[in-house]
């Protein structure tokens, strides 16, 4: 019985320190995960900003060579920009997963398909517009179609036409 013992202890003190390991393993993704950043800058460089791993938005800079551009350009641009840096947080995850608790970790698949659920790639990039596009005017000839016709007006009320009945009414409706 003493073996049993001595075997039900180790067995308890190896699953304990198994425990202690990984946790300390999680946290130090923790670490390394609350502790990363990302930063998105528009083509121009008109406008920068900093998301952290929880996807909030950290910073944000407008350059002075931003004030010639509309309100809804700037706006839209924070916003493509937003996403785009968020988008990039499962990769962040999944490399700071892999350097320390795996990518078998069942938990950590939970995480990670959790971040791609939530900050999901941008959608496609649309080509960029200059103002001349905007305010294109269209001198193309249509095809050589007719004019719309007018609508043609109801026919005249048909008469009856007289017949040979004695009714004094001449052909013609009591009511007209």
């Amino acid at each position: 019985m003493p073996q049993d013992i001595a075997g039900s202890e180790q067995m308890l003190a190896n699953w304990n320190q198994n425990i202690q390991e990984r946790a300390a393993r999680y946290q130090e993704m923790a670490t390394r995960v609350q502790g990363m950043t990302i930063s998105e800058r528009s083509s121009d460089g008109s406008i920068e900003i900093l998301v952290g791993s929880n996807g909030i938005l950290q910073n944000l800079v407008i350059q002075e060579s931003a004030s010639g551009k509309r309100m809804a350009e700037v706006s839209g641009e924070i916003m493509k920009l937003l996403q785009r840096a968020q988008s990039r947080i499962p990769a962040l995850l999944q490399e700071a997963m892999a350097e320390t608790i795996g990518t078998q970790d069942e938990t950590a698949n939970v995480l990670f398909n959790e971040a791609k659920k939530n900050f999901p790639a941008p959608p496609a990039e649309e080509p960029v517009r200059t103002p001349y596009d905007r305010n294109e005017m269209n001198f193309r000839v249509e095809e050589d179609a007719p004019p719309p016709s007018r609508p043609t007006p109801p026919p005249p009320p048909r008469r009856r036409r007289p017949s040979d009945d004695d009714d004094d009414f001449g052909g013609e409706s009591v009511l007209s």
